[in-house]
């Protein structure tokens, strides 16, 4: 009987060692970044005035590049960039390939079903840039005509907001090695659909492209940080962050720095 008890007992602790372990807490995605003392942000190097990588002397700028160092600061760590994109965006952060992705994300119901998001710090409508030289679309009213054809980046939040608005005109999504622009300034385009950042690039940096605004409010889209889903810690992290940085003032501040305080979310 004494025996029996002693069986009884050692298979007790063992069983409750065995389920301690099972039960301990893993380390939430903020505290492996705070122990790596690094956190990974994926970009889209080819984003102006967001995370552009300027092609001569490969040197990052824009606001979410000012804004990450701002979070690393905060959190005490490095930053490590990670190249991304569009249709990169969901499976990069799926497979932890990067903690978060801060790159002016829209936030999509399609996205949104894969991937957490941050509260909005940027806001932009959709616009259209064609060719100072072209006579077909004037205003906006000339886009969706018979005969037109309009370009938008695949994996760009222009891409479904234009399929389901587009009736007439032909819809044509490209995608690297082949650019809106080149489609647009070919004469093979009408005109590309972008947002207000990009719309900037177009014409600050090219002398033949001319912007087409919408009359009134067409598309708004609040733009965001993105992280896996389930693990709320970077999330909520991040969220005090952004309300942070609206009420200290740096995020206006580092938005003129780059010509996008039309753009920032004030709420």
């Amino acid at each position: 009987m004494f025996a029996a008890y002693k069986y009884g007992l050692a298979c007790f602790c063992i069983t409750s060692l065995l389920w301690g372990k099972n039960t301990e807490a893993a380390p939430t995605r903020l505290q492996k970044i705070l122990e790596a003392k690094e956190i990974r942000v994926c970009i889209w190097p080819d984003y102006y005035g967001i995370t552009f990588r300027n092609p001569k002397t490969r040197s990052l700028s824009g606001i979410d590049i000012d804004l990450s160092s701002e979070l690393a600061k905060d959190l005490s760590v490095s930053l490590k960039y990670v190249d991304s994109s569009f249709p990169q965006l969901i499976d990069n952060l799926l497979e932890n390939h990067c903690d978060i992705a801060m790159h002016a994300v829209g936030v999509t119901p399609v996205r949104a079903e894969k991937i957490a998001f941050t509260q909005a710090y940027l806001r932009s409508d959709i616009f259209a840039i064609t060719t100072k030289s072209g006579t077909s679309i004037k205003n906006w009213d000339d886009i969706d005509k018979l005969g037109r054809v309009i370009v938008v980046q695949a994996g760009t939040l222009m891409e479904p907001v234009m399929q389901q608005t587009l009736k007439q005109a032909k819809l044509v999504s490209v995608k690297p090695p082949t650019t809106r622009e080149q489609e647009v300034e070919s004469g093979r385009a009408d005109a590309f659909m972008t947002d207000y950042p990009y719309s900037r690039r177009m014409l600050e940096t090219t002398d033949w492209a001319r912007l087409v605004t919408p009359p009134q409010t067409f598309h708004l889209t609040d733009y965001a940080y993105a992280v896996a889903p389930g693990d709320k810690s970077l999330l909520d992290k991040v969220n005090v962050f952004i309300g942070q940085i609206k009420k200290d003032g740096r995020l206006l501040t580092i938005a003129k720095k780059y010509k996008l305080e039309p753009i920032v979310a004030k709420d």
